[in-house]
């Protein structure tokens, strides 16, 4: 994703889902990255598995260390780390709030 496309994305407002906890919270990628979410664009790319966590839960519990960290293979994963990696590979689509008019 190339940096216009990011721009184009930095004041819509997105649905955060903590992948840990499942605390959800309707921000801006500013306002999220202010509260301490580790999202994109601020922490990761949009696409990319890497964590997706509130400001009160651990990157060691998502899908990306459960990837990357333990080693854990893809078939071994849970059916809620296989739902959240479909939600990452199709972001910022899939977690884009309708905005009202």
């Amino acid at each position: 994703m190339n940096q216009e496309t990011i721009d184009a994305f930095m004041n819509r407002r997105m649905l955060h889902i903590c992948e840990v906890c499942g605390r959800t919270e309707v921000l801006t990628p500013q306002e999220a990255y202010d509260a301490g979410w580790d999202y994109p664009p601020f922490m990761g790319s949009f696409g990319i598995v890497s964590p997706r966590t509130c400001p009160d839960c651990m990157m060691m519990d998502t899908v990306w260390a459960a990837i990357t960290l333990k080693r854990i293979k893809p078939d071994e994963l849970s059916q809620q780390q296989k739902q959240t990696i479909k939600r990452i590979i199709r972001e910022p689509e899939s977690i884009l709030v309708e905005e009202e008019e």
